[in-house]
């Protein structure tokens, strides 16, 4: 039964606040809570020394996970290995604090404030940034800034696969392809023009674009399986909850449970913690992220492509 104009009416009545209150809810409720949840620090040294740190960490209940490591080799390895976001070195003479300002500026200043209020009394607490973010970006906020461009050019290639209605090998070309230059114009603009990335060019062009791919066959995807409805669902998914919750301006740490966790199995979270291995890290730590992308990639055009083919299998004979 077709929609009276008056039911339409309604809907948008009732449709419009509905979708405010949850923008509302999912951009402002991990802002509003962002605080240390199990950030995980190291701390290295000899024990004695080493043991009034890790006491002060641990008396902030849930804020920090401990990991202790031999000396100060180690640690800085841990943190170049995105394993922990910094480290505490102890030694007689003070405290040598590892940050990262790359992996997250504001956890890393939220350590600088930790270890200073807990060390003793006149004692020295030296800083050293292990992976200092570029000079085009001293604050980290360009790269925070890059999640929301990107889930929006996959969001927006999806939703014109699924309204011209390319379905199939033809679909997922257009995907991929539109995926690809998504990446390399990021790259160009983030990392030639405006010196934001300092890592390898084609790694940050490969990152950008699988997480455009990663969204926009997501976003098709459901549009082939569903038609129009599946088509919103998947925009307000990566837009609406993916974004917020990736933890791009902050760190997943931060955010209130359990927007943290979901975010990272997101293509927004998951690329934006892609992009900073590649672009600071030298590639470490992305094992995870890159699953969730070539998972969400893979699974969307696997049904932009079997769409069309579940359409043509003729109905069985009675």
């Amino acid at each position: 039964m077709r929609a009276t104009p008056a039911r339409r009416a309604s809907a948008v009545t009732f449709l419009v606040p509905v979708v405010v209150a949850l923008a509302l809810w999912a951009f402002a409720w991990p802002a509003a809570r962002t605080a240390p949840r199990d950030v995980p620090v190291g701390v290295a040294g000899p024990a004695a020394a080493a043991a009034g740190i890790e006491r002060g960490f641990e008396q902030r209940a849930g804020a920090f996970e401990v990991h202790r490591y031999a000396d100060g080799t180690a640690a800085r390895a841990a943190v170049e290995d995105r394993v922990v976001y910094g480290a505490v070195v102890a030694s007689p003479e003070g405290a040598t604090l590892l940050t990262a300002p790359a992996a997250s500026p504001a956890v890393a200043q939220m350590l600088k404030e930790a270890v200073t209020a807990s060390a003793p009394h006149g004692a020295r607490v030296q800083v050293t940034d292990v992976a200092p973010l570029p000079s085009g970006d001293r604050r980290g906020s360009a790269l925070a800034a890059s999640a929301l461009p990107l889930s929006l050019a996959g969001v927006a290639a999806g939703a014109l696969v699924t309204v011209l209605g390319l379905r199939g090998l033809r679909g997922a070309a257009a995907l991929t392809g539109a995926a690809l230059l998504v990446g390399v114009t990021a790259a160009g603009i983030a990392h030639s023009w405006l010196g934001v990335l300092d890592g390898n060019w084609w790694a940050e062009a490969g990152a950008l674009g699988l997480t455009a791919l990663a969204a926009g066959a997501s976003v098709a995807g459901l549009g082939a399986l569903l038609g129009t409805p599946g088509t919103g669902v998947g925009a307000l998914l990566m837009v609406l909850i993916g974004n917020p919750f990736s933890g791009a301006a902050s760190a997943p740490e931060l955010l209130p449970d359990p927007a943290g966790v979901i975010g990272q199995w997101l293509p927004p979270g998951a690329g934006t913690w892609l992009l900073r291995s590649v672009a600071y890290f030298d590639g470490n730590g992305i094992g995870s992220a890159l699953l969730t992308l070539s998972l969400w990639a893979g699974l969307g055009l696997l049904a932009v492509v079997a769409a069309t083919r579940l359409r043509r299998v003729p109905a069985p004979a009675a």
